[in-house]
This record gives C-alpha cells, sequence and structure tokens, in this order.
C-alpha cells in the first residue's frame, strides 16, 4: 500500500497542533500559534478566491475588519469609543458575519465583471475605502479603535485561559479548511474551476459568470469574517490600523510564500511570517527593517518556487519518489500507438 506523504505529514501536524498546550510554552500558544491560526484563515479566504475563481483578492483584510469593529462595537459596554451596545457576544459574532458578509456581496457584485489588475486595484479600493471610513467616522471608531472587546464566557479572560482561545481557533481552521475542500469539490466549486479557465466558453455554455464570481467572493468574505472575530477576541482591541494597507500586504504576503495554489499554504505562510516576524524583531539590526526581510524572503521564494513553499515541499516529494514535472503528469493517459503495417 502507498503511503501518502501530504496525507502523513497533515496528520502529523495536527496532532503536533492539538497537544502544542503541552510542550510549548505559554508564549508560544497564546501568542505565536493563536495568530497564525486566524492568519491562516483570513489567508486561506485569499486563496481559495486565486486557486479556484482566479481573482487575487486585496479586500479580504477589509472585510475581515468590518467583521471585528462590528462585533467591537456591538458587545462592549463603555469606556471605549464606538456604539457600546453591550449585546451577548454570540449575538455580536452573528451580527458581525451577516454584515461583514453582505458588504462582500456588494463587494463581489461591483467587481465581478473585472479581471486581472483590474480586479486587483478595485478590491485595493475597497481595502483603502474602509480603512478611511473607521479611521474618520469616530462614531463607530475613529483612529483610536475600540478597546475591551471581551470574549465569550466559555473562553474568559485571553490572558489568563489563552489555551481555550488556543483550542478554539484551531477547531475553527480546521472546519474551515475542511469547508474549503468540500466546497471546491461541489458542483459550484467545479463550474468555479470552469469560470477560472474559460470564463467565455462558460458564459456560452450558459452559465452566469458574474453571478458566480460573486458568490464566490461573499463566500470567501464569509470565512475572512470568521477570523476578524477570532483577531477581536484575541487582540481585545481593533482599530484602522489593524487593516491598513500594511496589514493588507501582510496577508498578501503570507498567501503568496506559503502556496496561492493550495488552501494548506494559508497555514504555513502564516506560521512563517509569525515566526519571522516576532524573532527578527528581537535582533537589533533587523528589527526596524522587517519590511526589506520579509520583502526580500518573498522575492527569494517567487524565484525559486512561484508555488511558495508547499510548491517546494512538492518538488521534494516528486524528487524522492523519482516523479519528474512533465507532459506525461499533465497527461497521465496514454494514447496506444498503433503497430508499424508489415
Amino acid at each position: 500500500m502507498k503511503v501518502n506523504p501530504d496525507r502523513v505529514v497533515g496528520v502529523l501536524a495536527l496532532v503536533l497542533a492539538v497537544t502544542a498546550p503541552f510542550y510549548l510554552s505559554a508564549y508560544w500558544v497564546g501568542t505565536l500559534l493563536t495568530q497564525m491560526l486566524f492568519l491562516g484563515i483570513v489567508a486561506a479566504s485569499l486563496i481559495f478566491l486565486s486557486a479556484y475563481g482566479g481573482m487575487v483578492s486585496l479586500a479580504q483584510v477589509s472585510i475581515y475588519g468590518i467583521a471585528g469593529f462590528v462585533v467591537g462595537n456591538a458587545t462592549t459596554n463603555g469606556n471605549t469609543k464606538g456604539l457600546n451596545l453591550g449585546w451577548n457576544p454570540w449575538w455580536g459574532v452573528v451580527v458581525g458575519v451577516v454584515i461583514a458578509v453582505a458588504v462582500a456581496l456588494l463587494f463581489g457584485a461591483l467587481a465581478s465583471r473585472s479581471v486581472g489588475i483590474y480586479f486587483l486595484m478595485i478590491t485595493l479600493t475597497y481595502s483603502v475605502i474602509a480603512n478611511l471610513v473607521f479611521g474618520q467616522v469616530t462614531d463607530v471608531s475613529g483612529f483610536g479603535g475600540i478597546s475591551g472587546i471581551p470574549a465569550p464566557h466559555a473562553i474568559g479572560n485571553v490572558a489568563a485561559h489563552h489555551n481555550r482561545l488556543y483550542y478554539v481557533t484551531l477547531a475553527v481552521a480546521l472546519a474551515i479548511y475542511v469547508l474549503l475542500r468540500y466546497v471546491a469539490r461541489t458542483p459550484f466549486g467545479l463550474t468555479l474551476q470552469g469560470v477560472r479557465d474559460d470564463p467565455v466558453r462558460m458564459a456560452s455554455l450558459g452559465y452566469n459568470v458574474p453571478l458566480h464570481r460573486t458568490i464566490a467572493f461573499a463566500f470567501a468574505g464569509f470565512v475572512a469574517a470568521v477570523g476578524g472575530v477570532l483577531f477581536v477576541w484575541w487582540n481585545g482591541h481593533i482599530d484602522p490600523a489593524s487593516i491598513d494597507l500594511g496589514a493588507t500586504i501582510d496577508v498578501l504576503v503570507i498567501a503568496v510564500i506559503g502556496g496561492l495554489y493550495r488552501i494548506e499554504g494559508a497555514w504555513v505562510g502564516a506560521l512563517f511570517f509569525v515566526i519571522i516576524n516576532n524573532y527578527s524583531q528581537q535582533i537589533s539590526f533587523i528589527g526596524p527593517r522587517f519590511d526589506t526581510l520579509i520583502g526580500a524572503i518573498f522575492l527569494v521564494i517567487v524565484l525559486v518556487s512561484p508555488g511558495g513553499l508547499v510548491g517546494l515541499w512538492e518538488r521534494a516529494v516528486n524528487f524522492s519518489s523519482g516523479r519528474r514535472r512533465g507532459p506525461s503528469d499533465r497527461n497521465p493517459i496514454e494514447v496506444p500507438q498503433a503497430e508499424p503495417s508489415v
């Protein structure tokens, strides 16, 4: 029986993640790994759109931020900016996700007829607009942001019970991964891949291409919104700087470093980014030059492996198994050759 290396590594990664609180420090679990998980969720929404829809979106952080700001306004109760409605945290989650998905649906409808660089620039505009709106409308945030955002009672004080939020975030990340893989195999997901490869042909077959793109964008917005909820529970604070252009680029870098063509790349890239970001700040001559460092790493990975770190892993597996990429890999069906006539 042939062992699938991807499956073995996946199971091993899951076991290590589940048991992490037993062998890693509270800082690693509560700060680095939890951050990696929710950043991976947001990056996974970008990778889903890119890999299956052919749409590279820079609006995912803005949708993530919208969900976070709505949760902050709905659940805080005085002593901070915002509406301070004092709702139950779970109601805040529901309203935050619903509003974020509604905005994503609107964003997707407006951008659904654009492709390539035009789609990229439209979604970048969404990100800038969201940042400016929350910065300038002081009733819902202002540049100081919203502080003291509570997590649900089941999670409690995140600083005192970091393992609880970690396991919740791990469970949500696993559920999101399974959901994305499932959707990619549904008739909608297969149709979306057809739209990605040849939208003109799909339109001639009777498929509504803009509608499929809009729905895909809204679905990816749901995934990003879930990441935004986990972020405000973890951070307890959100402000416009949380969703500025730098944060937008960070998520794009995470997706590209991990691999824009595999969902798993979202969490691989997030782990790499979080570790480099954390430990490079402790090196005096690198700390203020982190953007230069991550830019250089980004450039090297793109040049060496356009498929990111996951692409490097696939190449290593193919090399160890003696496989080589070529025409035969892309078309494994052998066409029988006619026997020469005598």
